[in-house]
């Protein structure tokens, strides 16, 4: 059963855009083409895209999920997503600690008052994390 772009699109929510982009960047495969040029996708083509969808909600690029999909097709289902998932979630749990600290960071210039940064570098009261340069004196 060969199916239009449009129908594709609908079915795994997408717009046509994101389809030709995944084409381009060799995620999906190229489809046979009508007589009069229209793409005809097979529903092999809805199962791929899926496995896009999910990769991405759980946090994979698109470079992470092409090689994937990849790995996957060259050693049957055993993508190594274990592993791959595995790496993901500690790097995931790092930027979810950098993002705390900013977040702390923000609530305490905020409760500080804080509203100008030349202001602030200077104050000694100020809690922002400004970086402290030193310099070193030469004998000349």
């Amino acid at each position: 059963m060969s199916l239009r772009i449009s129908d594709i699109a609908q079915a795994v929510g997408v717009n046509k855009e994101t389809l030709r982009y995944y084409e381009r960047r060799g995620l999906i495969e190229q489809p046979e083409r009508s007589p009069g040029g229209h793409r005809l996708y097979d529903e092999r083509t809805v199962h791929t895209i899926r496995i896009i969808k999910a990769a991405q909600r759980l946090g994979f690029t698109l470079d992470e999920v092409a090689d994937l999909i990849e790995v996957g097709h060259r050693r049957g289902r055993d993508s190594g997503l274990q592993e791959r998932a595995q790496a993901k979630l500690v790097e995931v749990e790092a930027r979810m600690k950098d993002l705390a600290a900013i977040r702390d960071n923000l609530r305490a210039a905020l409760d500080a008052g804080c509203d100008d940064l030349h202001q602030c570098v200077s104050s000694d009261c100020c809690p922002l994390p400004f970086a402290e340069i030193t310099t070193r004196k030469t004998d000349a």
